[in-house]
């Protein structure tokens, strides 16, 4: 007897991440390789990305807080006044106090953030928020009404 039931086709995350260190995009590439399927975006330039970012809409944005031009910071309160609905993963190489206060305020500019970490991000810190996202996203199976 066979299995009729058909579960429906979701398209892979999204995630951007946008970091001005090339060698940090492809690492956090890699990582995110070993977790599974993704749609992957890579921008080293935050003004570049804060303009992709209406169109690319991804489900996930892993920003670094320290960048020339524009830091992280400024990018993630644009990022709020420009609507964007993901969920949000910071990441510094600064002290702890710096990426909490970073996270305090991108929350209260409205935005969701899953976590903020030092770099280098450990694999099971990053599995850790791509499973917590996909179990709040009902085109994932999850539900709407959970955050964390």
């Amino acid at each position: 007897m066979s299995d009729t039931t058909e579960k429906p086709l979701r398209a892979p995350l999204r995630v951007m991440l946008l970091d001005d260190d090339p060698f940090m995009l492809e690492l956090l590439h890699g990582m995110l390789d070993e977790l599974g399927s993704f749609e992957v975006l890579r921008e080293t330039c935050a003004r570049h990305a804060l303009r992709t970012l209406p169109v690319d809409a991804p489900d996930l944005l892993v920003c670094d807080l320290s960048m020339p031009e524009m830091d992280g910071i400024e990018f993630m309160q644009a990022a709020a006044r420009g609507g964007f609905a993901g969920g949000v993963l910071l990441l510094s190489g600064l002290d702890k106090g710096v990426r909490n206060a970073a996270e305090r305020l991108a929350s209260a500019y409205g935005l969701r953030v899953l976590g903020s970490f030092a770099k280098p991000l450990p694999l099971n810190a990053l599995r850790g928020v791509v499973e917590a996202l996909v179990a709040t996203q009902p085109r994932f199976g999850g539900h709407a009404g959970e955050r964390g």
